[in-house]
């Protein structure tokens, strides 16, 4: 639809004949509907063609003519990328001619002499809208950032190419960059943009000459089709050594997943074995490279399993959450201060889950949010019959994934959780993990913020894991950093580590909150952090997670001990 104050450029016609008449004839036939070009030989219309390449819409073309006849410009125009896109109908008198003309790349003919003025507008009409779809099914065809095909148009070429050439035998091949979210938040989507653009470059580059096919899936997600290589860790390295070689000083990683051709296997599952593998590389710098094999296999099935199942465990109490204590260290003794929710899955068939295989399932399929309101409701009801038993609140802190963030329904339903089980704001605190941080941070801090004015505390759990802590602190209202465990490990044999704590502490003291350091696991550490002023530990020194039922000890010692040294 042309907008008010544009006006519509008329589509341009080139007519190409050494006969002067001829030119006046087909003139006047097209002059109420198109703008007219005149050439007199093939010559001159290949420079009028280069001159007016983005208003032409056809070239109507003479075959007899002096300097240059009709099928030299057809073959110099097939060897032309720009050229090609323009249509051409022949002219000619001769019948032979056409067929010849058509196998030349002749999109049509008319024939002389010129007769039937209705027929003549309706071929040059029809040639010239096939021409323009063909131009609007190419630019949606391709990925306009990278030039390799875009998501749809992608998954049906490998549907064609396995139907038409299943002798290709071809591997699928996913290739990611780590963290790109991060290399977007610190050097800027155009940044991010070149990156895409030089690694989409080099996979042309290694299919260019061969039958292969890739396609941009999504944000920095690649999909290659290709013969099988010899070596797929040297095909890593080359796309790795050309981003290193145009961004020098910027750490840019990337994991390759590959699925092997098997016989009878759609490439569509080909592609997602590919995918999978590609996961299990996330984050090992080590090996980036991962081939689908049969153990892959076997895990993939336990995850569908498990997503199957997952709503029938929380119907049927599968799920249990447990408690791992937290205890303040600057106290002498040291004293219970609260808890951390954390979820086990007992499954009647598969025996007993371990967190670290569900969860991050679950967080990258989207299911996660189920999970954290249940242990939401689980945890709020647990301090609610505790505070009823014992005539105090622990307060507990329970996860906020990425995808709780952006439900627009978030802080509605955790105040809704604290009335209806009669709590204050602060009995339950709320852990947002680093890495949730970095991914379009600005609406991750105006949630904070709400959550925070609601009356919440807030915790940064992961502390040091990630790109964004030092960038977003400043603005990030939280009570409390958590420390990553990965930091207290070597604590007391690692002085780089201890120097890190000790950055952590005095970052927190300037920001003037508390830190929890979790996985302590012995008094050594536990005199470090204490002698830095760390505030709070959780770990298996002072407690594995418990059950509900095996927590109340920790509380009812809690209660003799202030009973004690109450005077």
């Amino acid at each position: 639809m042309i907008q008010s104050g544009q006006i519509e450029r008329p589509r341009a016609v080139l007519v190409v004949d050494d006969q002067e008449i001829n030119r006046d004839i087909m003139g006047a036939i097209l002059a109420d509907h198109y703008e007219i070009l005149y050439a007199e030989n093939g010559q001159e219309a290949l420079e009028v063609m280069r001159e007016h390449l983005d208003e032409l819409s056809v070239l109507l073309l003479d075959l007899m003519m002096p300097v240059m006849n009709g099928f030299e410009v057809l073959a110099r125009i097939r060897e032309d990328p720009e050229l090609s896109r323009i249509p051409v109908i022949v002219l000619t008198a001769e019948k032979e001619a056409e067929l010849r003309a058509l196998q030349a790349g002749a999109a049509d003919f008319i024939s002389k002499p010129f007769d039937e003025m209705e027929v003549i507008l309706a071929r040059i009409s029809r040639i010239i809208e096939l021409s323009e779809d063909r131009k609007l099914i190419s630019a949606a065809e391709h990925d306009a950032l990278t030039g390799l095909y875009s998501r749809n148009f992608f998954v049906e070429y490998i549907n064609r190419l396995f139907r038409y050439h299943p002798e290709f035998q071809m591997d699928a091949v996913a290739l990611n960059i780590e963290q790109f979210h991060s290399i977007n938040a610190l050097h800027g989507r155009a940044f991010g943009d070149q990156v895409l653009q030089v690694l989409g470059g080099e996979i042309r580059a290694f299919l260019s000459g061969t039958d292969g096919i890739a396609g941009r899936i999504e944000g920095d997600r690649f999909g290659i089709f290709c013969v099988r290589q010899p070596d797929y860790p040297a095909l890593h390295e080359r796309f790795q050594r050309k981003l290193e070689e145009q961004f020098p000083g910027v750490n840019i990683r990337l994991r390759m997943g590959i699925g092997p051709w098997a016989e009878h296997t759609d490439p569509v599952l080909l592609a997602d074995r590919a995918r999978f593998a590609s996961k299990l590389a996330r984050g090992n710098f080590q090996t980036p490279v991962r081939i689908y094999d049969e153990e892959m296999h076997s895990r993939e099935l336990l995850n569908q399993r498990l997503m199957n199942d997952l709503n029938r465990a929380m119907e049927e109490k599968q799920l249990t959450v447990f408690y791992q204590p937290k205890y303040d260290i600057l106290s002498d003794p040291p004293r219970l201060s609260s808890a951390e929710a954390l979820v086990r899955w007992r499954h009647p068939e598969l025996g007993m889950i371990p967190p670290g295989v569900f969860i991050p399932l679950f967080e990258s399929n989207g299911l996660i949010g189920m999970l954290d309101s249940f242990v939401w409701n689980e945890a709020a009801s647990q301090i609610a019959i505790w505070r009823e038993r014992y005539g105090f609140s622990l307060p507990v802190s329970v996860n906020l994934s990425r995808s709780d963030v952006y439900d627009p329904l978030l802080v509605d339903r955790l105040v809704r959780l604290i009335r209806d089980n009669g709590l204050n704001y602060r009995d339950l605190k709320l852990e947002v993990t680093e890495s949730a941080c970095t991914d379009n941070a600005r609406t991750v801090l105006d949630v904070i913020h709400r959550l925070r004015e609601t009356g919440f505390e807030i915790e940064m759990d992961d502390f040091g894991s990630g790109y964004s802590s030092l960038n977003m602190l400043s603005d990030m209202p939280i009570d409390v950093l958590k420390m990553d465990m990965k930091f207290i490990r070597n604590i007391v044999t690692s002085e780089t580590d201890q120097r890190l704590v000790a950055l952590i502490l005095d970052i927190a003291r300037y920001l003037q909150v508390k830190v929890v350091a979790e996985g302590v696991e012995t008094e050594e550490q536990l005199n470090i952090l204490r002698d830095g002023g760390c505030n709070l530990v959780q770990g298996y020194f002072f407690s594995r997670p418990l059950p509900p039922e095996e927590f109340e000890k920790l509380i009812e010692r809690h209660i003799r001990q202030e009973r004690t040294e109450t005077p």
